[in-house]
């Protein structure tokens, strides 16, 4: 577009300086000679007819005038001795006194006086003029002493029509002109853009994940250059990111292995442990306490390890969902059956809403939300069950303080403990974090809030029906 304005610009500045020029060259040259000629047929015949010529001698002059002229008309015009006015005219248009403008009428009448600087009493005026729309030039002198006066009236249509077609050329090449521009503009920028086109589509090839595409370098100029610069970059990222994802894959691995490994060790003091917290009431009061403390850390221990192995299945993506048609009512009086939360926990939830999920992933988020409503806020615990269109939501509250608001941003980070915000803080710091991921992988989400009326509010979202959602993600 650049180069068509400049084009464009210059072709009709060209354009329009051309015309200019040569329209007044033709107009000149026209001009100074039909001028020319009639001033001269004037101070030959005209200037030689009687001080009182009759009306036929003023006719024939102009007749002679008109047939040795260059195609202009004449009229002759003398004053009588009772004022009345003597025409005399000829020519191939026709021509009265009524078609000289007034003006010019009254410049050639005017008697100057002679000085040094002006020795006739007469000059020779002309005018343009367009009588129904068709150009003339009209000139007009008198004979100097008060003889007659003479007027010439010359056609200008065909100075006007090769105008005309000078102008029509003039417009055919200024839009030839244009093309042509418009053409080498886009050859121009074919050569300029294409390859930063490619280095645009290199770039976001590049952020979708495609480390190993690299551009073909060509030329030796600034975009060659560009070109090697971004494929050094890529080789490096690409060499970086292989380095990080090397060195996370050992990282799962090794807490993969490393889990599984205290599995068993595990299995063994927990059975001891269970043994010796069946005794506890039999053992020496100094040993109790310490038997006691063993059974609790043996079990939080345990309870770590499992978290860690789940953590490193969602890392790892090897996580899977087992969907079932679940009647969330009974799912959730489940899990707060089997932890013995009833008389701390109020459910309000229909009975008939089934939603197609993962029972067992949906325990592991409830238990985690419930269990850590329980021990960080205080009962009674407030569970409400409702849907919301096409989400199933599943609204837990406490009776705490709330969440502190420079604490909200963290609290599903792993290993995070708000020590200074929570009066008890035993837990691993991943039981949050595994209930989002599991709602991830059920395509919804967990938020954390403060309720209006006090207390943490924590809102489960997920689709009534996983199973369409995750086809439907699978298809896009």
């Amino acid at each position: 577009m650049v180069f068509a304005l400049v084009a464009l610009t210059a072709a009709v500045s060209a354009s329009g300086i051309a015309y200019w020029l040569n329209r007044e060259a033709v107009l000149t040259r026209t001009q100074d000679a039909a001028l020319g000629d009639f001033r001269q047929e004037m101070q030959n015949r005209a200037a030689a007819l009687p001080a009182e010529p009759t009306a036929e001698e003023l006719q024939r002059t102009a007749e002679l005038m008109a047939g040795s002229s260059p195609g202009y008309s004449v009229l002759l015009v003398q004053a009588g001795k009772d004022d009345r006015l003597l025409f005399g005219a000829a020519g191939p248009d026709s021509f009265g006194l009524a078609d000289v403008p007034q003006s010019l009428q009254k410049a050639v009448n005017d008697r100057q006086k002679t000085t040094a600087a002006n020795d006739a009493e007469y000059h020779m005026y002309w005018q343009r003029t367009k009588p129904r729309g068709n150009p003339y030039l009209v000139g007009g002198t008198r004979i100097v002493g008060g003889g007659l006066t003479g007027y010439m009236y010359k056609s200008l249509a065909q100075e006007r029509d090769d105008l005309n077609a000078l102008a029509w050329s003039l417009t055919i090449a200024t839009g030839l002109a244009l093309l042509g521009s418009a053409l080498l503009a886009q050859a121009a920028a074919r050569t300029v853009l294409k390859p930063v086109q490619r280095l645009g589509d290199a770039a976001r090839r590049l952020g979708e994940g495609e480390l190993d595409h690299r551009l073909e370098v060509s030329g030796t100029d600034e975009l060659a250059d560009l070109s090697h610069t971004f494929n050094k970059t890529a080789e490096a990222l690409e060499k970086k990111v292989a380095d990080m994802s090397a060195r996370e894959e050992s990282s799962r691995r090794f807490v993969a292995d490393m889990s599984h490994e205290l599995r068993t060790p595990l299995t063994a003091l927990t059975a001891v442990a269970e043994v010796l917290e069946e005794e506890v009431d039999d053992l020496d009061p100094m040993i109790a306490p310490a038997v006691a403390l063993v059974v609790s850390e043996t079990r939080r221990l345990n309870d770590l390890v499992e978290n860690l192995m789940e953590v490193t299945r969602f890392d790892a993506g090897t996580a899977r969902l087992v969907l079932d048609d679940v009647n969330v009512a009974d799912q959730v009086t489940s899990c707060i059956d089997a932890r013995a939360w009833l008389d701390a926990v109020e459910l309000d939830a229909e009975r008939d809403i089934v939603a197609r999920l993962d029972p067992r992933r949906l325990d592991v988020i409830l238990a985690n939300l419930i269990g850590n409503a329980l021990k960080h806020g205080g009962s009674p615990v407030r569970v409400s069950v409702t849907v919301e269109e096409e989400w199933l939501v599943i609204a837990v509250q406490d009776n705490g303080p709330g969440i502190p608001e420079e604490v909200l941003p963290h609290v599903f980070d792993r290993f995070y403990k708000a020590s200074a915000s929570r009066p008890k803080s035993d837990g691993s710091g991943l039981g949050l974090s595994i209930a989002v991921e599991n709602a991830h992988i059920h395509g919804g989400d967990i938020t954390a809030a403060n309720g209006p009326g006090g207390g943490a509010l924590f809102t489960l979202r997920l689709p009534v029906d996983v199973g369409r959602v995750i086809a439907g993600d699978v298809d896009a």
